[in-house]
């Protein structure tokens, strides 16, 4: 996977999803090794660091226009002293006007706080936003570039709670931090300040008046709840086609379909994003305007009091000022404190993605080279593999020359190294020891992504997503007409069901194809490597699961997707490769026979053995079954 080489070098728009996986980059790692808590503390704050750097610009941007907006909460207090101050002198004509210029200002410094709240809730949320959607793109990337082997070790509960939970924490974070922090500190040293340069104590001159914020909540609520519905259907959407994806995982690597998929999610991630926006603007609004509404009330109060004092039922004094900036000094400490638990959670929440995110355990196809075309001629040559940190190999000196057409039938009982060969084609695994060549080409030299474009994978367990048969087919590909779509039907036998389905091909078939047959759904795996016109073809064990009639329906469709492609088999039952140009029989990792059927069970070594063993499970079972 390539990182991000322009880092803040990206697009300044909302259609474009910053790259944030440089962010997690190990390279500036702290050079002491302290203690674990300490090191994954570490992530967090280089994750932060560079995190303002990239958005440095809106950084201050937004600050800038947070002093403005919060103006009034610095500026009321002085305009209140010097109202209170006129109040005490004679009333003259000087005093009249005085008091005039007061309200006048304070009434515009009120009002400025809609425009100028409402830009900086749309710079703050978006830069936000963005950094929220750069987040899940660079995760749903690291997934996607992550090995097999990855995926494997890990539950893919941990992977969904990592992108949901986790991401939405770190979320919080980010908001706490630039709406939270950031101005209640600011708002503490401004209330400080201009208290020192005073020198004075002031009363608190109003309660906000709960009536008018009544009135604003109740006439933004259905607006409110709209916007918020939708954004919560649209991140339900994101999570349930996340779920598809990691499920569709192995067909996706094995076609080299990564970039396809990756472009389809952040499509997807976009969208969540707009509507994100629009309840962050929503809320914008009525924050600002409740606050000004409630403003409004006071300043008007304070003024009603101002001529009391003139007629002197009242005295005035420098005391609301002072009171008024204690109020918000303990105001913004309080505030700061109670979201401190927050920031434990979502830096922790920081540390749960980086184990993700700094994973070395991916395919990176990075300068290596790509191939525009593939013949289907396969070569082991002294292959060994052992799993990482493994004690034994489970493939030893394994050697096989596949000529581009020919079908290899692959044998042996479990554990012997089967999948392990067919996961090694695919470049899920690279050998250990010795060289894989694809047509002369070293496996561990090519893109991967473009060699997989040529082959085809039909799995055991039909991996369908919630879709119609038409979309499962044709996964991953464009410009397919209807009567090349139509000849691959008929060649994977799905007209045998289709044509009694209401909607043929365009027929919904339920998550993980519910509504279909073991069968049907395999002859639909079928299909869709079938359609890609492979010049590889990989059947790991594609009937060992399906009863005798579908296994005839699938055989059949099998016998048409071979014909012309270089074809691996992985078979559970024997009697169903009679027809390969040569069966690899593998016992403990090591190739102990080869052949054709007819020759290995004359020589009656390994092979017969199994096949005895093989008929004899099968009339057991039937025997059985009664």
């Amino acid at each position: 996977m390539e990182k991000s080489g322009a880092k803040s070098k990206y697009k300044r728009s909302d259609n474009v999803i910053p790259d944030f996986e440089y962010l997690f980059d190990e390279d500036e790692k702290p050079k002491p090794k302290p203690a674990k808590r300490q090191r994954k503390s570490g992530v967090g704050l280089r994750f932060y660091k560079h995190l303002l750097k990239n958005n440095v610009g809106g950084f201050i941007l937004s600050l800038v226009m947070f002093l403005l907006k919060n103006s009034p909460v610095w500026i009321m207090p002085i305009i209140t002293a010097n109202i209170i101050d006129l109040a005490g002198q004679q009333f003259t004509d000087a005093v009249l006007h005085s008091i005039i210029v007061n309200s006048v200002v304070l009434v515009v410094v009120l009002l400025q706080n809609i425009p100028t709240h409402v830009i900086y809730s749309r710079i703050t949320d978006r830069m936000l936003r963005r950094t929220g959607a750069g987040l899940r793109s660079s995760v749903v990337k690291k997934l996607q570039h992550l090995s097999i082997t990855y995926h494997k070790e890990i539950e893919s509960g941990k992977i969904q709670s990592k992108f949901l939970k986790d991401i939405e924490s770190v979320d919080a974070l980010n908001t706490n931090i630039m709406k939270i922090l950031i101005p209640n500190i600011i708002s503490a040293i401004v209330s400080v300040g201009i208290a020192i340069y005073n020198s004075g104590v002031v009363t608190l001159f109003f309660l906000v008046i709960i009536p008018a914020n009544i009135l604003i909540a109740q006439g933004f609520r259905k607006v409110m709840r709209k916007k918020n519905h939708l954004y919560r259907v649209e991140n339900e959407s994101v999570s349930a086609k996340l779920s598809n994806m990691l499920e569709m995982l192995t067909v996706t690597k094995a076609h080299g379909l990564e970039d396809e998929e990756i472009a389809q999610f952040e499509k997807n991630i976009r969208f969540l994003t707009t509507r994100g926006l629009d309840v962050d603007k929503t809320n914008a609004y009525f924050g600002s305007a409740s606050w000004v509404i409630a403003n409004i009330m006071s300043g008007a109060c304070l003024i009603f009091c101002a001529f009391l004092a003139l007629n002197g039922t009242i005295s005035a004094g420098d005391i609301v000022l002072y009171q008024s900036l204690f109020t918000s000094i303990n105001g913004a400490v309080q505030t700061i404190i109670n979201v401190l638990p927050t920031f434990a959670t979502g830096f922790e929440s920081v540390n749960s993605i980086a184990e993700i995110m700094m994973s070395k355990d991916v395919e990176d196809s990075r300068g290596k080279k790509k191939i525009d075309h593939v013949e289907g001629n396969v070569r082991f040559d002294h292959v060994f593999y052992r799993y990482p940190n493994g004690a034994q190999y489970v493939v030893e000196d394994f050697n096989l020359d596949v000529k581009k057409g020919e079908c290899i039938a692959v044998v042996g009982a479990s554990g012997s190294g089967k999948s392990t060969i067919m996961n090694m084609i695919i470049g899920f695994l690279q050998p250990t020891e010795g060289h894989l060549y694809i047509d002369d080409n070293d496996i561990t030299e090519i893109s991967l992504p473009e060699y997989r474009h040529f082959i085809s994978v039909v799995p055991q367990n039909s991996i369908l997503f919630s879709g119609t048969i038409r979309e499962n087919i044709l996964y991953g590909m464009d410009r397919i007409d209807d009567k090349r779509l139509e000849e691959v039907a008929e060649m994977a036998n799905l007209n045998e069901f289709v044509k009694d389905l209401p909607n043929g091909l365009d027929t919904f078939i339920g998550e993980h194809g519910g509504k279909l047959s073991g069968g049907q759904k395999q002859r639909i795996t079928i299909a869709r490597a079938l359609i890609r016109d492979p010049k590889i073809l990989i059947l790991d064990e594609a009937t060992s699961a399906l009863d005798n009639i579908s296994e005839y329906h699938v055989q059949k469709a099998i016998s048409g997707l071979i014909k012309g492609r270089t074809t691996f088999i992985v078979a559970h039952r024997l009697s169903t490769i009679r027809d390969a140009d040569r069966i690899v029989v593998m016992d403990a990792g090591r190739c102990v026979e080869t052949g054709t059927y007819e020759e290995l069970m004359e020589k009656k070594g390994k092979f017969y053995e199994l096949k005895n063993l093989n008929d004899m499970s099968y009339k057991q079972a039937e025997g059985a079954l009664g």
